[in-house]
């Protein structure tokens, strides 16, 4: 274990990154360096200093990466209108990416020659860290401990912080039986009551939302201005990419919006049943759709409904950093240029509802559209021939004798 002098760990305060942090020292004979990110999961993080300083950890990063995380990674994969599998928004995917970069730009920045995570050897965030380490420095050394120590339950993970003077307090208190992992995009939940599929979750595990039948009785309009395919203002307040997030969060969450139950197929080969809350999300990908149906051609917006399920495979396995979603990522960014505009929606008891849309760059032609007279805007005799010219291929199977049917 001599050739690790120095390790950048992942950290948040919490039993397994502190108890973490001590093994790393123990087994490796290395110094430590802590970082923890703000990526806006509402946890107070002081504490993840007092505890790093307690445990006389030398170099300790805590950043405030909301902004960052938004922009440079919510926004974009929100241009592509980015679900997996149908329904889930990628809330903890998108999230690791940054923090992967920020391992390796911290690494780079105190000469250490290995980072640590706390993810286990069963979920998808353990390939997402490495991945993402791994295509930024590809000869950085990555410790799991997970995957090497057999302090394999919660019980032994306190013997071994009470053994270590490791300042975990073992409280009294009711913990939560579910797994969470939050930011500001969504809050994720597994476990307890979760691993048996047939079971209703519970109303009290949800944090960010009122449940839909406690909802507002009226409906909450707000308007949503996009510039490039990014939302800049809500009903004519700008605001910056964390703060539009936020306040969306805050509106949905208010009417019963982003509540999520599925059952999602890991990268790891299992499949796990997690429950979500992403109220700003669901949002944000409804109105997107909406002001792209007015401002995107009809062939890029199909082509873009096509590459998107790869696009959201390509971020949930963990390849973010990689030349595949690079080339998407431009792809998609250049079909941005003109959605531009704002979008009205009807928030009401869990449902997101579009009722109005607009933009100075619509290609939709209400004087061609129109069920109206057009004045000559449009030959619907014209469309014989192009019915015709579609259906030649049809006609010349039939006439061969070939059965459908």
């Amino acid at each position: 274990m001599s050739d690790v002098n120095k390790v950048v760990l992942a950290y948040s305060g919490g039993l397994d990154t502190s108890v973490i942090l001590k093994w790393l020292e123990d087994t490796y004979g290395c110094e430590v360096v802590t970082f923890t990110a703000d990526l806006g999961q509402g946890e107070e993080l002081d504490p993840a200093r007092s505890k790093a300083e307690a445990m006389g950890v030398k170099e300790i990063y805590i950043e405030d990466l909301r902004e960052e995380f938004v922009r440079d990674f919510v926004f974009p994969m929100f241009r592509a209108n980015t679900v997996y599998e149908g329904e889930y928004l990628l809330g903890t995917s998108i999230a690791r990416p940054l923090i992967a970069k920020r391992l390796i730009e911290i690494a780079n920045e105190t000469g250490a020659d290995a980072i640590s995570h706390g993810a286990t050897g069963k979920g998808n965030d353990q390939v997402r860290f490495e991945l993402g380490a791994y295509a930024l420095k590809p000869g950085v050394k990555v410790i799991a401990p997970w995957r090497e120590w057999d302090l394999l339950s919660r019980e032994k993970l306190m013997d071994y912080a009470e053994k270590h003077n490791i300042p975990i307090e073992r409280h009294g208190k009711k913990k939560s039986p579910y797994s969470m992992d939050a930011n500001l995009l969504h809050i994720s939940y597994e476990g307890g009551v979760l691993e048996d599929t047939w079971a209703e979750h519970e109303e009290d595990m949800w944090r960010w939302s009122v449940s839909p039948e406690t909802a507002p009785d009226q409906p909450t309009y707000i308007e949503l201005t996009y510039r490039q395919g990014d939302i800049v203002a809500i009903d004519d307040q700008q605001m910056s990419p964390a703060t539009v997030l936020a306040e969306l969060n805050r509106i949905g969450g208010a009417n019963g919006i982003g509540r999520l139950d599925i059952v999602e197929n890991r990268f790891v080969g299992m499949k796990s049943r997690g429950c979500y809350e992403t109220p700003g999300g669901t949002i944000m990908l409804k109105a997107h759709r909406a002001i792209e149906s007015i401002t995107l051609d009809r062939e890029v917006a199909h082509l873009k409904d096509e590459l998107m399920p790869r696009y959201a495979e390509i971020i949930y396995n963990g390849f973010w950093w990689s030349p595949e979603r690079v080339m998407l990522q431009q792809m998609i960014d250049a079909s941005q240029a003109n959605v531009n505009g704002v979008v009205r929606l009807k928030l009401y008891k869990g449902n997101v509802i579009v009722v109005g849309r607009k933009s100075d760059d619509s290609l939709f032609d209400a004087a061609i559209a129109t069920f109206e007279d057009d004045a000559g805007a449009y030959d619907q005799a014209d469309a014989a021939g192009f019915i015709k010219l579609n259906a030649l291929r049809m006609r010349i199977a039939a006439s061969k004798g070939r059965k459908l049917l």
